[in-house]
């Protein structure tokens, strides 16, 4: 009797756990559906937070902000492929998780500095997606944030979406770039004022249904959005 061998895109690379039975199946066709969380690092959102965010809500794409140490442990808990890139002298950074292979490492952009912390956005290509990814944690002052983002303007291509945390509050101000995420609030500033600054911005996509998730584990709420390439049907 023969052995089926495994598909080379679920098959796990030198030192990297099998695909657990529940770690969500690739998507087919042309939707792509995305999840971003602040995790609130050190008292926030544990890895098994999260790991109950992937089993629930399934994502082709997870993305992290304020992600640790402990959060690189995803990939032996869950399988998958992962990395994160620490924002420069902090203990957190941005990070991301996804149940196919990415289409190469994802880069690590150095944005315009706040005056307390250095950021960085991490730019991913899935290789099942047809677009590039920019997972965001942007400074708070209201005229950084902004040119944080109008960098990104010039570095992404015609297709893309940048999600994240933009500690933004107002018009974000980027030029060909389209607002399209879920309009509830995802934070409470102060822990009283409720605010939207967990945002999802197209260029070049459509986004098909947007929700914001009801996890407590953390101080935002996690964002979900389906997304495909523009004239794609």
């Amino acid at each position: 009797m023969s052995i089926p061998h495994p598909s080379p895109l679920l098959a796990p690379r030198p030192g990297q756990r099998p695909r657990p039975a529940h770690m969500p199946v690739p998507a087919v066709g042309p939707e792509r559906k995305i999840v971003s969380w602040n995790l609130l690092h050190r008292v926030g959102a544990t890895p098994r937070d999260v790991i109950h965010l992937i089993e629930e809500e399934r994502p082709d794409l997870l993305l992290m902000q304020e992600a640790t140490v402990d959060v690189d442990a995803l990939p032996h808990l869950i399988g998958g492929y992962y990395a994160r890139a620490p924002l420069p002298g902090r203990v957190h950074g941005v990070a991301c998780w996804s149940p196919t292979p990415f289409r190469r490492p994802p880069l690590a952009c150095t944005l315009p500095s706040g005056p307390l912390v250095r950021r960085v956005a991490q730019v991913i290509e899935c290789a099942a997606f047809g677009f590039s990814v920019a997972n965001v944690h942007l400074s708070h002052g209201q005229i950084m944030n902004r040119r944080q983002l109008r960098r990104l303007v010039e570095i992404l291509p015609s297709h893309a979406a940048v999600l994240g945390d933009f500690n933004l509050v107002g018009p974000t101000l980027m030029p060909s770039f389209r607002d399209v995420g879920p309009r509830a609030p995802t934070h409470r500033m102060v822990d009283m004022v409720p605010i939207r600054i967990d945002r999802c911005l197209v260029r070049g996509l459509v986004c098909t249904q947007a929700r914001v998730l009801n996890h407590y584990a953390s101080d935002h709420r996690p964002i979900a959005v389906r997304l495909e390439r523009s004239g794609y049907r």
